[in-house]
């Protein structure tokens, strides 16, 4: 396999959009349809940003492709939906062109690229018992993609993140997670657990790395082979410095610094920017997040190229960032597990573990303060309120012998997968008894033994008098249906576990304020002719809420189109 060729930058185009992932490749695509000459720079050495490590879901209310399947939804339910999830913090403007347009978008993106999807017929929205909330439909999925297909650009494509693969880099897609945690209790779910681990293999042997992409990264692959069908170039290492503007304020293009230094490009219908938000940026992060600024540790689980400099870049001429979000990000528990430098890495605990029978969550004070099988933005928010009453950085997921070897804990995976490294190093807790996992953990005995005996009395009856978990029917879509009376519950024997966690994030929720059509706002809110932006970039239409699987995504299309559209028609 020859090695992939990074495009030179053109000295001009017709749109130039800064970031690779949903978004910036979404109005690229968008633009290149509607007859413009786009060109896409990446900051990293990778393409794909965030959508290329994520869950890949794409929240889209009344999509075509759920209607299709004779899914019923509608644009008042949605609306009334997100509307309660906002509060007065409600963006009529947005919300109403991400309603209006996101169907088109998405027919448009399946019908005409290599972007196929399918929906989730059972994805319940994660406020499920909430007004204008649903079951399924409004989740969609790309298909699993063959990463041969981009040929050597398959290596500038961002790899799978190393602790959520097995056998040294292989992923697992949503099917194969119920598959691989069954292999050992079903002969189908043997026999496919069997076969993917064979392609993967084939790979390592003639690739190197694996090929099927699945979940984000099959949404980042199934994109860029649609833009690099379309010659469409796509330069990684290119940062954005600054942008341009004419005499009049219009911004006419941009510095750039890449492998052959500063360069400047000319883009005559403006400039996108989708470069994924501030995750990374401790200083922003530190003005923006409220438990930050209370002194609590934060981790991103976002790319480090993520330190918003298209932001900065924008506010420089004047543009406005919006910083009223009732949450800075988009919330998940993280643990941490050490690098052999000594320093430490985030692992998300988003849906395999926290709603799972046999599993809570406690505080250094040994009693449960939320509903584990919440939403992962629900959780930390409890999570954040926990700590600062408590004063501790930290809190426990706690589970038995049963739920880790089923479901695995973290990064500690399920059987067959040994858990004794994580044992070692300190990552995993374990002890025969609750006071003797108490005093490993620094919690209070006796609380912890309360805590335990009293959730255990409400478990074996399938109740859970404190937090109701597995009383909604998004909790109980993420516990084990095979588990009776609940789901979600079950009483913790020993031997016994614990796991540290801390507040983290999967992207941020603030960034530039935009209209309807994409267009960046200055400070007086008048637009900046010639600036777009999209995807984590801007802020966030659900306003610091997170009402289902994909409200990142969904929206990164639906504007990426939006942009695409409106620019060609300048």
């Amino acid at each position: 396999m020859r090695d992939p060729v990074v495009p030179d930058l053109p000295a001009t185009c017709d749109l130039l959009v800064v970031g690779s992932g949903a978004a910036g490749m979404a109005a690229a695509i968008a633009a290149k349809h509607n007859g413009l000459n786009p060109v896409i720079i990446e900051k990293s050495d990778f393409f794909g940003g965030s959508t290329a490590v994520s869950g890949g879901a794409i929240w889209v209310p009344g999509n075509p492709i759920a209607a299709a399947a004779g899914m019923a939804d509608s644009r008042d339910a949605a609306h009334r939906y997100l509307q309660s999830e906002a509060g007065n913090l409600f963006n009529a403007e947005l919300v109403d062109a991400f309603l209006d347009k996101g169907p088109e978008a998405i027919g448009f993106f399946h019908e005409k690229t290599a972007l196929k999807m399918s929906h989730r017929a059972v994805s319940p929205d994660y406020h499920s018992d909430a007004e204008g909330a649903t079951e399924g439909g409004r989740a969609l999925d790309a298909h699993d993609f063959d990463g041969r297909e981009l040929g050597a650009d398959l290596y500038r494509m961002r790899p799978p993140i190393q602790d959520f693969t097995i056998l040294g880099g292989m992923p697992l897609g949503r099917p194969d997670i119920y598959h691989f945690l069954r292999m050992t209790r079903s002969a189908k779910s043997f026999t496919y657990a069997t076969g993917v681990v064979m392609r993967y293999l084939r790979d390592r042997l003639t690739w190197g790395r694996n090929t099927r992409l699945v979940m984000g990264a099959a949404v980042s692959g199934r994109l860029a082979k649609t833009a690099l069908s379309l010659n469409i170039p796509l330069c990684t290492g290119h940062e954005l410095i600054r942008l341009l503007q004419d005499d009049t304020g219009r911004v006419i293009g941009a510095e750039v610094k890449g492998p052959k230094g500063l360069r400047q490009i000319t883009a005559t219908r403006g400039v996108v920017l989708a470069a994924g938000g501030y995750p990374q940026d401790a200083a922003r992060r530190a003005q923006t997040f409220d438990h930050v600024k209370r002194g609590l540790s934060h981790y991103s689980m976002s790319p480090a190229t993520g330190t918003g400099g298209a932001i900065s870049a924008a506010e420089a001429i004047g543009a406005a960032f919006v910083d009223s979000n009732s949450n800075g990000g988009f919330w998940t528990p993280v643990s941490l597990l050490r690098n052999a430098d000594g320093s430490m890495r985030p692992f998300p605990h988003l849906f395999l573990d926290r709603a799972k029978p046999g599993v809570i969550a406690v505080g250094h004070d040994g009693a449960r303060f939320v509903n584990e099988a919440s939403s992962y933005h629900d959780f930390v928010q409890g999570l954040i309120g926990k700590l600062l009453d408590e004063g501790q950085r930290s809190a426990w997921l706690i589970a038995d012998h049963t739920a880790i070897r089923r479901y695995g804990l973290g990064a500690a995976h399920a059987f067959p997968a040994r858990i004794d490294r994580h044992i070692a190093s300190g990552y995993l807790k374990r002890d025969a008894t609750v006071e003797g996992l108490a005093r490993q953990c620094g919690i209070t005995p006796d609380a912890l033994r309360q805590t335990i005996q009293t959730f255990n009395e409400g478990a074996a009856r399938g109740q859970d008098a404190a937090f109701a978990k597995g009383s909604t029917s998004y909790q109980r879509y993420l516990g084990d249906g095979e588990h009776k009376p609940n789901p979600c519950l079950r009483p913790l024997q020993g031997p016994f576990y614990a796991i540290e966690i801390f507040p983290g994030d999967i992207g941020t929720s603030m960034g530039l304020d935009i209209t309807a059509k994409g267009r960046v706002k200055n400070r007086d809110g008048a637009v900046i002719d010639g600036l777009f932006a999209c995807g984590n970039d801007i802020n966030s239409i659900m306003s610091g809420a997170y009402p289902g699987p994909g409200i990142t995504l969904g929206p990164a299309l639906t504007f990426g189109y939006i942009i695409g559209q409106t620019a060609a028609a300048a």
